[in-house]
């Protein structure tokens, strides 16, 4: 008995010695499993959410912002430049424009018209600025460049003969140019560009009323006023300065002996335009369309 208990004994642990610290701690291996997230579980060992790192973003300087808006503004304002420089010189290389006035007198004379003088009528002056050249009395050079920008890219759509977009490159269509197309048109630009500093604004103005036709035999801004009116410049209503600047556009569309109805809708947008310039009210540009217009029915010569 002493023997066997002996032997059962030694095969039992010693309850005093400690376990295998392997045992109770686990191996490396374990630990550093144990410590991984779960794929399918919260991801740490009391549930909680990893913590994920802030990535840190770049932050766009300020300084940098207004430096390439600074040089984007330079680049603008030197093809700007650049432009109004080419522009010049190419005007500088047409003909002069010191006989304009001359020519104007030769073509209303050429017609039995009687050539008008300064001051330009106020109705019909603003009334054909609102509708042909809304900026006209603004800065010489930014209306030139607008009006060649439009005309220049009304050329390059269409293909064809865009006409001047400003006065000044209206009266240059009717003086000195002829024919159609992009270099016309360029053409029309400079001697606009010439005729917009060689002159004030009243003039400009002035040589164009005079310079074109108002349907029905009738040349220049006086003959189509005693002719349609029966009234000096300068005693045209509303009503009749509106209609008069409306028909340089298509004088024969628009004429109002033949074609009444055509002449009251190209009216009205004369006077919407001088609605929207501020010179008259919507409610005087309506009471203007309803006006009578005391037409004389018969042809100029």
């Amino acid at each position: 008995m002493a023997e066997g208990s002996a032997t059962v004994g030694a095969s039992l642990p010693r309850l005093s010695e400690p376990a295998p610290r392997a045992l109770i701690e686990g191996t490396a291996d374990d630990q550093a499993m144990s410590q991984r997230p779960d794929p399918e579980g919260p991801g740490t060992l009391d549930g909680s959410a990893p913590a994920v790192p802030a990535v840190a973003r770049p932050r766009r300087s300020r300084r940098g912002w207004k430096a390439r808006l600074r040089r984007a503004i330079l680049a603008v304002l030197g093809l700007l430049v650049a432009v109004v420089l080419a522009t010049m010189g190419y005007a500088i290389s047409l003909p002069s424009v010191a006989n304009a006035p001359a020519l104007v007198a030769a073509i209303v004379r050429a017609h039995n018209g009687e050539v008008g003088r300064l001051p330009v009528p106020v109705k019909l002056g603003e009334a054909v600025v609102a509708v042909e050249d809304e900026h006209f009395y603004g800065n010489v050079v930014l209306n030139v460049l607008d009006g060649a920008a439009r005309a220049s890219l009304t050329a390059l759509r269409t293909g064809g003969d865009p006409g001047g977009s400003t006065i000044a490159q209206q009266l240059a269509k009717q003086l000195y140019t002829a024919g159609g197309g992009f270099g016309t048109t360029l053409e029309e630009v400079g001697l606009g560009l010439k005729l917009s500093v060689s002159y004030s604004r009243p003039m400009v103005l002035e040589m164009y009323l005079n310079a074109i036709y108002y349907g029905n035999g009738y040349w220049g801004y006086v003959s189509a006023a005693r002719g349609y009116f029966g009234v000096a410049p300068n005693q045209l209503t509303w009503a009749e300065a509106s209609m008069l600047a409306g028909l340089p556009q298509a004088p024969s569309s628009y004429d109002p002996v033949q074609h009444l109805a055509l002449a009251k809708q190209r009216q009205r947008q004369v006077l919407d335009q001088l609605v929207a310039n501020h010179i008259l009210t919507v409610t005087q540009g309506d009471a203007t369309y309803q006006a009578p217009l005391p037409l004389i029915a018969q042809h100029g010569d």
